[in-house]
This record gives C-alpha cells, sequence and structure tokens, in this order.
C-alpha cells in the first residue's frame, strides 16, 4: 500500500514531541522545500520512493526512526549550483530536529547519515549503508525508469549548457562504476548492483 508521506511524517515527529502545531509547520516546511519548481527528481517522489523501502526493511535497522527522519531532510536544500546542499540539509535538519525534541546524539546521527549521502562511501554504521541503497534504488530501476531519472537530473541541471553539463555527469557516472560496490548492504548489492551497474554504463555510453 502505498503510503502518506504528510501522515508518515505526523507519526514520526510524535515520537518526540505533542506540539502538533510545531509538526505542522515542519511538515509545510518539507512540503515547500521538496515542491520548489526547480526540482525534477529530488522531489516529494524521491521522498515517497525511499520511505516505502525504508518502511519494508525496517527490520534490518538498528535506529528506523532516525533514517526516516535523514530521509525527510537528507535534499531540504537542492540547489544545483551548489556543492554544499548536504551540509546545508544537515545543518538545516540539526536546527529542527532539535526544536522536536531530539537529543544531541540522535540529532548527531541523523547529521551523519545526511553528510554520507555526499560521496556515497562504505559506512561503519550499517543504517547509513542502508539509507545510501535507498538513496540510489532509482540507479536500479528498468531502463525506461532509468532514463526518465537521467531527463529529470538534466532538467535540474539545465542552468548548465551541454559542454559544461556532460562532462560533469560522466565524472559521475565513472565515479559509481568506479566503486567496489555502487551497493553497500549485501542485501542490495545482490538485488541491484548488476542492474544498476548496467544503467550506468549504457548511460556513460550515450555520452561519448
Amino acid at each position: 500500500m502505498k503510503i502518506s508521506l504528510q501522515q508518515t511524517w505526523h507519526q514520526l515527529a510524535a515520537h518526540f514531541s505533542s506540539d502538533k502545531a510545531l509538526i505542522h509547520h515542519l511538515w509545510n516546511e518539507l512540503e515547500t522545500a521538496y515542491s520548489a519548481t526547480s526540482r525534477h527528481y529530488h522531489t516529494l517522489q524521491h521522498l515517497q520512493n525511499m520511505l516505502q523501502l525504508a518502511q519494508e526493511h525496517e527490520a534490518s535497522m538498528q535506529r528506523p526512526l532516525l533514517v526516516q527522519f535523514a530521509i525527510f531532510y537528507h535534499d531540504v536544500v537542492y540547489k544545483a549550483s551548489r556543492t554544499d546542499n548536504e551540509e546545508k540539509s544537515a545543518e538545516f535538519a540539526g536546527l529542527r530536529l532539535l526544536q522536536l525534541g531530539l537529543s544531541e546524539e540522535q540529532v548527531q546521527q541523523v547529521q551523519e547519515m545526511i553528510l554520507a549521502t555526499k560521496k556515497h562511501e562504505v559506512h561503519s554504521n550499517p543504517d547509513v549503508n542502508l539509507l545510501l541503497d535507498l538513496d540510489l534504488s532509482i540507479l536500479a530501476k528498468d531502463w525506461e525508469a532509468y532514463q526518465q531519472y537521467c531527463g529529470q537530473i538534466r532538467k535540474e541541471y539545465r542552468l548548465y549548457p551541454d559542454f559544461l553539463y556532460l562532462p560533469g555527469r560522466e565524472k559521475v557516472l565513472l565515479h559509481f562504476l568506479g566503486q567496489e560496490q555502487i551497493f553497500k548492504t549485501p542485501l542490495f548489492r545482490d538485488l541491484w548492483e548488476e542492474k544498476a551497474r548496467n544503467n550506468l554504463q549504457k548511460e556513460l555510453e550515450t555520452l561519448i
């Protein structure tokens, strides 16, 4: 069954705060950020897909509530012209989650997860690795869905002409293809690694 983002947020936040007005305000803030007209892939749909997968694999998580918070906030700041989106998103999340009543240690855990999405490298925290895999699940979709994703990313970077965008995109693809493992958890590596590599390689060949 398809989850409701708003309902999921309210249920999640209610674990830490009884201030319904604050919870609703923070939801509106998230909805506005992810609905910006400049976004085409990093949208509410991206959150929907990640949270759906997170709920399906909740039993594999040590701190599922913190993983959910990281999903909600990992792209809250997203501008194609910036290189510090993850840092700004982590900072933003920290301020809001302290308002909700999370402890400093819990906030730091969420911020660590968000910052890890910058480089997508193997992490010592299993929850971080799971979050990274959920974030990259699009790479292993069928070719038609993958092509749609590529088009959405291109739209987000539309301020850059092809002679700047294409080399940058090639660098991203080579970065992932050069990793020993794109997916960090054994489960998703078994399920998705081969398909993702095929998609990345196929896109790379269209750029060259």
